[in-house]
């Protein structure tokens, strides 16, 4: 290959402009396979969710509160977004005043629902 003034380029400077423009597109690949969600929880129960976290569905990998210092109340609901999802679904759980858990699994891609009743299952660890 000759550059413009009519000399030849080194095939070696080629290839490593090649790699270089590669290697500089793979964030770009990585971050497109990433989908976010988000999900209404909706409180239908008698006791305050306090807590409430993502995870992979297979896994104890918790992420940090995703309420920060708010609660959802009985009867009242919040909207969590911005829940990463590398993956075709991914677990919520709640954890009420007493320390007990709740979880659903969600689809990533799409805004989802979830209501807390007094008879969903929870797991107080005993």
């Amino acid at each position: 290959m000759k550059s413009s003034d009519g000399s030849r380029i080194p095939r070696s400077v080629l290839i490593i402009g090649v790699a270089l423009i590669a290697v500089a597109s793979l964030p770009l690949l990585s971050s497109a396979r990433t989908n976010s969600t988000s999900v209404t929880i909706v409180n239908n129960s008698s006791r305050e969710i306090r807590n409430v976290y993502w995870s992979h569905v297979d896994a104890d990998d918790w992420s940090n509160d995703l309420l920060g210092e708010q609660t959802i109340a009985p009867g009242q609901s919040a909207t969590v977004s911005g829940i990463a999802c590398d993956g075709q679904q991914v677990k919520i759980i709640g954890e009420d005043q007493d320390g007990c858990f709740v979880s659903t699994v969600i689809s990533c891609g799409t805004s989802g629902s979830w209501s807390i009743t007094n008879d969903t299952a929870k797991d107080c660890g005993y």
